[in-house]
């Protein structure tokens, strides 16, 4: 199953559920059916469970979903600093809009800004939202962690 689509092999972002509509149309087309683009959404839309299409759009993500697994490589920032890492737990914080998440850095980072004095953490358990942004942030607005699934980094907008 293409990794872009939900467990049950229908689209989670609005992107996808265009593209669904897209190859909708271009597959009723080949069998000799012809209907328009708002057509093919609304059909998508009541496909994925929704009213109209314009109740998809408001349920549907515009970003790619976040997600991440036991085992998996990720990169990211933990306290402004760069690291590479991999996945020892993820636990979903009830009402779905969090995780939990427990890092094994592969090599230590240095937590403290000060010159004289060093605090190293291999490990990182932090939330982090449905985007791997933790909703924690430093003094000066930056968030505690960053994680990017697949080595892919993320603006994050502070």
């Amino acid at each position: 199953m293409p990794e872009h689509l939900s467990d049950n092999g229908l689209p989670v972002t609005r992107d996808q559920a265009k593209e669904r509509a897209r190859a909708l149309r271009r597959d009723l087309a080949a069998n000799g059916v012809n209907i328009n683009h708002g057509q093919a959404l609304e059909r998508v839309a009541a496909e994925l469970g929704y009213r109209d299409w314009n109740t998809a759009v408001a349920r549907l993500s515009n970003e790619p979903p976040f997600t991440i697994q036991v085992g998996d490589a990720v990169s990211g920032n933990y306290l402004k600093q760069p690291f590479t890492a991999r996945v020892l737990a993820v636990r979903e914080v009830s009402g779905g809009g969090y995780s939990h998440v427990t890092l094994q850095l592969d090599e230590a980072v240095d937590v403290v800004t000060f010159d004289s004095f060093s605090a190293f953490r291999h490990r990182v358990t932090a939330t982090v939202d449905n985007r791997g942004v933790s909703p924690s942030r430093t003094s000066d607005g930056e968030p505690h962690l960053v994680v990017w699934p697949h080595a892919v980094p993320l603006d994050v907008g502070a």
